[in-house]
Formats: C-alpha cells, sequence, structure tokens
C-alpha cells in the first residue's frame, strides 16, 4: 500500500511537472512567434467564442463543427486558403477575417490587437 502511495505521488510529480513545462513552452512559442502570450490567448478564444465554430485543443468546449479545426494550424502553409501563414498574416486574419477574404464566413469579431496577437500566439503551439 505504501509503495503505491510512493508511486502515485512521483507520477503526480512527474505529471505535473511535464505540464509546468509545457505551458513554459507554450509561452516561449507565443512569445518568439508573435510577442504574445498563450495563456492570454487561450483565455481570449474562450471569450470571443471561436470554439462555437472550431475545435482549438486545449480550449474547454471548443469543440465547433463550422469552421475548420485548428489543430496543427502552426504547420500550415496557409491561413484560410488565402494568406501564407506568417504571425504578421495571422493577426491580420484574426482582427478582420472579411477585411482579407470578403467571400469568408468567418466574421470580425472586433478582435482587439493584443487579444489578437495572444490568440496567434497560442494557434502556433498547435503544431
Amino acid at each position: 500500500m505504501r509503495n503505491s502511495i510512493y508511486i502515485s505521488a512521483v507520477l503526480l510529480a512527474a505529471l505535473s511537472g511535464t505540464s509546468c513545462d509545457h505551458r513554459q513552452q507554450a509561452e516561449e512559442i507565443a512569445r518568439a512567434t508573435t510577442g504574445g502570450s498563450a495563456a492570454r490567448g487561450a483565455a481570449a478564444i474562450a471569450r470571443y467564442g471561436c470554439g462555437s465554430c472550431h475545435i482549438i485543443p486545449g480550449v474547454s468546449g471548443a469543440s465547433g463543427l463550422a469552421g475548420p479545426p485548428l489543430s496543427g494550424i502552426g504547420n500550415r502553409i496557409y491561413i484560410a486558403g488565402v494568406l501564407q501563414n506568417t504571425p504578421d498574416n495571422m493577426i491580420r486574419w484574426i482582427e478582420n477575417p472579411p477585411g482579407v477574404d470578403e467571400h469568408t464566413v468567418m466574421p470580425n469579431l472586433g478582435v482587439k490587437r493584443q487579444d489578437a496577437i495572444d490568440i496567434a500566439g497560442y494557434l502556433y503551439t498547435l503544431k
């Protein structure tokens, strides 16, 4: 019994460290790609309701099927099939999709600049 408690404690500590390392790595990716914060980006994604249209890994309740799933968006060549996938273009798209492609069904949600930077930073963690 004591051994199983000890093993459980060690596993929990290891998993906690992995989770912390993952969050730190996500923050480093966001900072390096957009200058934003992955944690703030995930919160903004939830606040703007992006998950009502997209499946977004790591964002609770983001299971929408109207838009494409955003898993792997950090590795894609194009954003929405119309823009080269660069941090500046990602931010531009998030801020005003119809301003980039008048035929898109993605609405302009009035995403503020800093939120767009943070959201893009989070999305670049999805490799």
